[in-house]
């Protein structure tokens, strides 16, 4: 049957109807150039242990400070360890707590604002309270004092992350839940007596849960570079770990001397946020059908 025949007969054949499905993910610049480069930094740092040419912790005071080599392909620190291996394993410590810090608010934000948007009442205006209070004090702030108070290290960060970063979650998904819940659709799942819980998981959730995945991503590049803030005053992980905030504030006194030592980390910061912020930017346009050209 030729494909002329089939439009005619209402048949759409199923490799052009394939063709179409895929067509505006691999043509989509930002996403592809998103997906190589996180994939690129992930590959790099699940492979850290094997592809690292030095022990990161190891010091050879001897060799304090040398620019590149053969053996030190980025140089070495002030305490002569490789920057090269150091960058690789910091790659793996800042996409970890990039990564799993977006987690619990992602969870616990989407769940209230679910909650507040579907119901409304006086939960809805409690939620949203916490939310503008939140919203009017500086992220970096809140998570700064808040690592502080509870001190340094990966298990305080996670925590002040999660205690900040929810809200963000839950005021998106609540004005999604608040449109979403009047669709006609969602109306007579409603009538029909399906549950509560049934009908926020198989009717309203697909529909919301695309824009809370885009900002997340945009989340985990804040939570980099709330984890490198942090180890540039100290706060961050404790030393000796390699950690891309600590190795800027270890290059920063020889800027002049060795500028490898900080600005080598300083553009792995940089490459990782635009890595992701492609990706997010590539994802807003699959997701959402009215951005696709």
């Amino acid at each position: 049957m030729s494909a002329a025949s089939a439009l005619v007969r209402g048949k759409v054949p199923k490799v052009r109807t394939r063709t179409r499905q895929l067509r505006p993910w691999y043509r989509n610049t930002s996403l592809m150039a998103g997906i190589i480069v996180t994939g690129l930094l992930v590959l790099v740092a699940v492979l850290a242990p094997l592809i690292a040419p030095h022990d990161p912790l190891a010091q050879d005071l001897l060799n304090a400070r040398k620019g590149p080599s053969a053996a030190h392909w980025l140089g070495t620190d002030t305490l002569g360890r490789d920057i090269a291996s150091r960058l690789i394993w910091g790659a793996r410590v800042n996409l970890r707590i990039g990564f799993l810090a977006v987690l619990i608010p992602f969870a616990f934000g989407t769940i209230v604002g679910a909650l507040a948007g579907y119901f409304g009442g006086w939960f809805d205006i409690v939620i949203m309270r916490i939310v503008d209070i939140f919203f009017s004090l500086p992220f970096y702030v809140i998570v700064i004092a808040l690592v502080f108070v509870l001190g340094a290290g990966e298990a305080s960060i996670y925590l002040a992350i999660a205690l900040v970063s929810w809200v963000a979650y839950a005021k998106i998904v609540r004005g999604e839940v608040m449109v979403a819940r009047q669709l006609d659709y969602v109306r007579g799942a409603r009538l029909g007596g399906l549950p509560t819980w049934r009908v926020l998981l198989r009717h309203i959730g697909p529909n919301v849960l695309s824009q809370v995945i885009v900002y997340a991503m945009s989340d985990i590049v804040m939570d980099i570079l709330a984890v490198v803030t942090l180890g540039y005053l100290g706060l961050g992980i404790t030393p000796p770990t390699a950690e891309w905030g600590g190795m800027i504030v270890e290059g920063q006194t020889f800027i002049t001397t060795n500028w490898l030592m900080a600005t080598i980390p300083g553009l792995a910061v940089v490459v990782t946020s635009l890595g992701l912020s492609w990706l997010g930017d590539g994802l807003s346009d699959l997701l959402n059908p009215s951005r696709r050209k």
